[in-house]
């Protein structure tokens, strides 16, 4: 049980929807484990309503909060300042009070590859990557990817235009990453599943059933791995293709628990229980 005091500083979660969020239960189980007087709560904000409540956050004391949908990139202007991992992928997913500044990180990042590490034994060094989409979760995953030392990163998606945007945006910044654009035209990327060593679905393609319907997946090479930042349904569509090919694959349960553990350290400075957050993230989703 967590123990509301006249001291407890208070966490949350900023998005809007947020009801349907897991972070207060992976968060609060940290808080109970540890025996620390903070508490995690839900802050449902309308996006012509951001400003005001950022500026209502402040004022109430609140201690950090996590930035989901849709508020990750319009929240940067109503912040103090942003970490060089968030301005790079123009994404804010946690906040952090500094006395009377509310500074602006990016723990996705970060999360992204300690699952990547965990759930596939993959080190990014050297390696060759296709990543599907150019969104918000695909600029996050990009930069982690180059910062980590991916030698290639091809960016296949719908929008060339959206595609083209995202490649410009790093190719400056990481000189030494070979980034090339693709469509999802099966015929292009054949070519490129016969070469690389990832791929990484950073689309919402796989919710609910949906399924990338000509992703020829059995041309990935012998080794090569898959990663799907879709962790509800467990098995995705692709995840369920990647396992009777006998590829290694993982969702995205880890990401979420990871970039949650990196949050949390960063708001108390303590490290939580070791799997704990992974652990309440699936039994809530199994629930």
């Amino acid at each position: 049980m967590i123990r509301i005091t006249g001291k407890t500083r208070v966490l949350g979660i900023v998005g809007w929807p947020v009801g349907h969020s897991l972070s207060p239960a992976m968060h609060n189980a940290a808080i109970a484990a540890l025996g620390i007087d903070y508490i995690y709560v839900p802050f449902p904000v309308e996006p012509e309503c951001l400003g005001p409540a950022v500026e209502g956050l402040r004022r109430l004391g609140v201690w950090g909060f996590n930035v989901t949908i849709p508020h990750k990139s319009a929240i940067i202007p109503f912040l103090d300042r942003v970490s060089r991992e968030a301005g790079l992928c123009g994404a804010v997913n946690t906040v952090r009070r500094d006395g009377d500044l509310l500074v602006g990180h990016n723990t996705d990042g970060a999360g992204f590859l300690a699952s990547l590490r965990e759930d596939l034994g993959f080190d990014p060094r050297g390696a060759a990557i296709l990543v599907l989409g150019a969104g918000g979760a695909a600029l996050g995953a990009v930069a982690a990817l180059s910062g980590a030392g991916a030698a290639r990163i091809i960016v296949a998606n719908r929008t060339a235009e959206r595609g083209a945007s995202l490649v410009e945006r790093f190719r400056p910044v990481f000189g030494g990453v070979g980034f090339s654009l693709s469509s999802l035209c099966p015929g292009e990327l054949v070519g490129h599943l016969r070469t690389i060593d990832l791929l990484v679905n950073t689309t919402s393609v796989g919710m609910n059933g949906t399924r990338f319907e000509d992703l020829p997946l059995a041309e990935l090479r012998s080794g090569g791995r898959v990663y799907d930042m879709v962790y509800a349904p467990a098995e995705t569509p692709l995840l369920a293709a990647a396992r009777e090919r006998g590829l290694t694959c993982a969702n995205g349960l880890g990401m979420l628990a990871s970039q949650g553990e990196a949050a949390f350290s960063l708001w108390t400075g303590i490290e939580p229980p070791a799997g704990l957050m992974k652990i309440t993230l699936r039994r809530e989703l199994e629930g």
